[in-house]
């Protein structure tokens, strides 16, 4: 049980550490780089792994992975645009805390909660492999498509003060991850262009609906007020953060639990592990109506979740060669290059380089942490930059990182066409939040809805296998209680709302009336 102890100073030799130090700080980078995800951060990074030893290989791609989602918060928070999908949630509370002159603050928490969250999901992985791996492979069609419903119930709170205005756009984020190819028949859907033909890339969607609407409102300050906000970033010391964080052991409880919960789901990802946690968070809190104007604890769910992912993500991957998240199915190949095949055996054939790999992880939460607050104190000089240096920037970054995921310009008209009409949406109070969360969970929620009904009909039906079994009937159970309280919290908001406006229509009366 504790093997891992044995192979931790590995993790020390003067090469091993460097690359370490290396991989996290550049992914710490690459992270805060909108368009540039933890995925595509791993891929980028396999070639260099080539000549090096498995384990020091391992150990560059595994800092890259744990650090480019915790990076991914630094642009969430200053500029309200994700890194990448696992920072979604993030931006929700996090900007608007920069907005209120606590930026330093709220980098604190992320990279504070990341690290909680990251260590937890690192023992997971060390102490519950076995256990947790044959839990994992008991992940079907019909669980998966359960969990992606569980986070579509979330897309009516997120972002917009209006329930009505979430639920239409995540209906539209919806429609357009149907865009393309049908995942199953392989029939094509609502190709109305040619730029269309291979259905909306996610990086993309994210990239033009988050960033390009900041780049116009930048260039047009005056044509959208409040858009865009210069801020100060606050002096405030790690210790005191630390201790505002720990206060907020709530969100660091429920982010952590769901990040390790949805990193073993085979495929799931850190943006749905992001968003459920702020969900069932902003649920459990006192203070729901202070969420998404600047609630820490939304930031603290959030980035603990996304990290916390990171660890179990790797159980099913390591003993079943089943990745658990898709920068995990990237490291799969970065393990078959060195010749490493996952499985039971892979713990014991190729002990040291496993154990060193899992290690590396441990220690890079820690520098995660350390570099990510040094970060966060220069952070300062991004808010010094002319608006339109900014949005010239912005727009570079954009462009280049939505063209390098598939070297298509296609994918670059699709993001700009996507940003502008985002831009003017937003004017009317929509959010970009729904749209894309729709956009992430239609092709998990469709492509597993069809292939449980393709082994149902073969089988005991549809209705037996997508509400038969433990598994699916905890999942719907969760799923309604979500609904349930949901609609519960909104009538009695809404009642609060009136009761308050009458007992202010009552003073202003008895007031006239002296």
């Amino acid at each position: 049980m504790l093997e891992f102890l044995q192979y931790l100073p590995e993790v020390f030799t003067p090469w091993n550490f460097m690359i370490l130090v290396l991989g996290t700080v550049g992914g710490l980078i690459l992270g805060a780089t909108p368009g540039l995800s933890p995925t595509m951060a791993v891929a980028l990074l396999i070639p260099f792994t080539f000549h090096m030893e498995p384990a020091t290989g391992l150990i560059l791609l595994g800092a890259a992975y744990t650090s480019t989602v915790a990076g991914g918060a630094v642009s969430a928070i200053l500029l309200s645009i994700p890194g990448a999908p696992a920072n979604i949630a993030t931006t929700l509370d996090g900007n608007p805390l920069a907005k209120q002159g606590k930026a330093t603050s709220a980098l604190h928490y992320c990279f504070i909660s990341s690290f909680v969250g990251g260590v937890i999901g690192v023992f997971v992985l060390i102490f519950f492999t076995p256990t947790l791996s044959e839990w994992a492979l008991g992940f079907g069609p019909s669980h998966l498509f359960w969990v992606a419903i569980l986070g579509v119930t979330v897309i009516g709170t997120l972002g917009s003060g209006s329930v009505v205005k979430g639920l239409f756009s995540g209906f539209v984020g919806l429609w357009i991850s149907t865009i393309g190819y049908d995942p199953v028949l392989g029939v094509e859907r609502f190709n109305y262009s040619e730029h269309l033909g291979g259905g909306i890339n996610i990086i993309a969607a994210l990239v033009g609906l988050f960033a390009i609407p900041q780049v116009l409102s930048m260039l047009t300050p005056q044509m959208m007020p409040g858009g865009v906000q210069k801020f100060a970033m606050e002096t405030q010391s790690v210790m005191t953060s630390v201790k505002e964080t720990l206060q907020r052991w709530k969100a660091l409880v429920v982010g952590s639990f769901i990040g390790v919960l949805v990193g073993l789901i085979p495929g799931a990802g850190g943006q749905i592990a992001g968003l459920v946690a702020y969900d069932q968070t902003k649920k459990l809190s006192r203070n729901k109506e202070m969420f998404g104007k600047g609630e820490p604890a939304g930031v603290i769910a959030a980035e603990s979740a996304n990290n916390a992912m990171v660890g179990p993500s790797l159980v099913p991957l390591l003993t079943l060669s089943v990745p658990g998240s898709p920068t995990a199915a990237v490291l799969l190949g970065g393990l078959l290059i060195h010749g490493l095949f996952p499985g039971p055996a892979l713990f014991t054939e190729h002990a040291p380089v496993v154990w060193t790999f899992i290690n590396s992880l441990l220690v890079g939460q820690l520098l995660m942490c350390v570099f990510g607050i040094m970060i966060a104190r220069y952070s300062r000089f991004v808010m010094d930059i002319p608006e339109f240096y900014m949005a010239a920037a912005i727009t570079v970054l954009a462009v280049f990182g939505t063209f390098s995921v598939q070297n298509s310009f296609s994918d670059v008209f699709v993001m700009m066409t996507l940003g502008v009409v985002m831009y003017f949406a937003s004017k009317i109070g929509f959010s970009p939040s729904p749209v894309v969360l729709g956009i992430i969970l239609g092709p998990i929620a469709e492509s597993n809805f069809l292939q449980g009904q393709m082994i149902a009909e073969v089988g005991e039906g549809s209705f037996t296998y997508f509400f038969g079994g433990p598994l699916n009937i905890v999942l719907v159970g969760v799923v309604a209680m979500s609904i349930v309280y949901s609609a519960y919290s909104e009538l009695k908001q809404k009642k609060q709302q009136r009761t308050a406006q009458q007992n202010d229509a009552d003073y202003r009366a008895e007031q006239e009336g002296v």
